[in-house]
Order: C-alpha cells, then sequence, then structure tokens
C-alpha cells in the first residue's frame, strides 16, 4: 500500500472516531474532552390578556395567542415564562409547541378572575412552559401583598435538574409600592433557597428597573426594549454562566419579549 494511500485511510480512521479519541494521542489516555455543557435559553412574555387592562386593545384577540405561539416555535427556547396570561389561551399555546405546561393562578378581587372578551378562556394569571418534562411544581402566595391582585409565585423543577420560576410583581404605583419592594426581596430569598439544590433560572415581570435577584445570580433585563422598558428580567444562579440577552419586537402586547440564554454546566 502507497504511502498516500496510508494517509488518507488514516484520515478517515481519525474522523470517524474523532468524538472517542484523539488521533494525535496529546491527551492523557488519548481520550477528547466532552463539551462542558450546552445552551439553555428562556423567554419571558408579558401577554396582557386579561381582557380587563388598557393594553388588552393592542393584543387583537386571538392574535397576540397565535404570535407567541409561532415565536416559541421559532425560537424553541428551552423554557417561556409568561405573565398576564389565561389558562386556556397558555393551554393552547403549549399544545401547539409541544411543551409543558404549569399555571399559578392569580386571586383577584377576593377570587379568581376568568379572562373577559371573549370569556370562556380560563382563569388569569402566571404560566412556566418547558420542553423538559416538569416533575415537580411550587406555586404560592406572597406573604406581602398591596392592592386588588393577590401576586403569586410559580417554580417547577424539570427532568433536567433546571428549576424555573415566574412571577409578576405589585407595580411601583404609591399604593402598590411597599409591596413590590417586600416581595421583591422574598423572590430573592426563594431562589437563593432552591439554587442550593438545583439550578436555578427565572423570568418574569417584577416592574421594577433594580434587580430582584440573590447574591450569586446574575441579571438581564429588558432596558433595550421600545414598549416598557427595563421592567421584565431574567436571573440566573451559578450553574448558569456568560448570559447574553435579546429583546424581540412583539406586536399584540404592551411589551417586548426578552430572551436570554446561557451556558449550562452539567
Amino acid at each position: 500500500m502507497g504511502f498516500e494511500r496510508r494517509l488518507r485511510l488514516a484520515a478517515v480512521g481519525c474522523a470517524l472516531i474523532i468524538a472517542l479519541t484523539s488521533c494525535s494521542g496529546s491527551s492523557a489516555g488519548g481520550t477528547v474532552q466532552s463539551p462542558v455543557g450546552s445552551t439553555y435559553t428562556l423567554m419571558q412574555m408579558n401577554l396582557c390578556l386579561s381582557g380587563l387592562a388598557d393594553c388588552y386593545i393592542k393584543v387583537a384577540y386571538p392574535a397576540a395567542v397565535a404570535e407567541a405561539a409561532s415565536l416559541i416555535r421559532r425560537v424553541h427556547p428551552d423554557a417561556v415564562t409568561i405573565s398576564e396570561g389565561c389558562r386556556g389561551d397558555v393551554s393552547r399555546i403549549a399544545r401547539r409547541t409541544g411543551y409543558h405546561l404549569r399555571f399559578s393562578t392569580v386571586i383577584y378581587g377576593g377570587e379568581p378572575f376568568s379572562c373577559i372578551h371573549p370569556g370562556g378562556r380560563g382563569v388569569f394569571g402566571d404560566a412556566v412552559l418547558t420542553e423538559a418534562r416538569i416533575v415537580s411544581a411550587d406555586n404560592q402566595e406572597f406573604t406581602a401583598q398591596a392592592g386588588i391582585e393577590r401576586r403569586r409565585w410559580l417554580c417547577v423543577t424539570t427532568r433536567v435538574d433546571v428549576d424555573v420560576c415566574t412571577t409578576h410583581l405589585n407595580t411601583r404605583s404609591a399604593v402598590e409600592a411597599p409591596g413590590n419592594d417586600a416581595q421583591c426581596a422574598e423572590l430573592a430569598a426563594i431562589l437563593a433557597r432552591r439554587s442550593a439544590a438545583h439550578t436555578v433560572i427565572f423570568g418574569g415581570d417584577v416592574n421594577r428597573r433594580t434587580t430582584c435577584a440573590p447574591a450569586g445570580f446574575w441579571t438581564r433585563n429588558d432596558t433595550s426594549a421600545d414598549q416598557a422598558p427595563g421592567l421584565q428580567q431574567v436571573y440566573g444562579s451559578g450553574g448558569l454562566r456568560s448570559p447574553s440577552a435579546r429583546v424581540v419586537p412583539f406586536t399584540h402586547s404592551d411589551h417586548d419579549v426578552l430572551i436570554v440564554g446561557a451556558a449550562l454546566r452539567r
């Protein structure tokens, strides 16, 4: 066999086994190190679907639901956190995209609020959608409350050992600002506690421009958005590194969409 032919065969063999061994023999034992992790992407969106808020005129129902499902299919994030959703609409988005869903019903005026204009869309609240199967969920009211809407937080643990959390905090109005501050502090404590056991990523509308992330977490927000900049935020614990954020315009809401990707350490 000629030298050139042997060289070509050796190159082919190296290409076939490069994922398992090193042809150069430069690493110990001839093995090639596998990647340290993959990118985990979260999409945060506020859909203004209640039918009650002033922003609902932009929703042009059901256009907002279709736009949300289309964006999720196009970006294909690992998780989606949704503020101001309706159970029926969010369930429809989950079915169209193939994601797993947990919903958090918000108490409004002393009882669950059924979305209107049109009705029959289920109750108002927040949601988490994940590509990975959800193995458990926690959903509770904050201790501090202000205003007519009882604010809640929702966290799910997924099959890939990533916790995904969301909330929609009180506003910064004169009446609700004390509730926003107290809920922000409580959210930080909740995320810190969960990060002791799992990698944690949070997305939500916190209605403030300063972060609620606990120590050791990074923060990315939608300050570059054309609509309501800075109020939607994403936080990640130490298992998620080198985060990058982008804002995508959203036609049928009063908020744009915040998308954050980070390297997930395995």
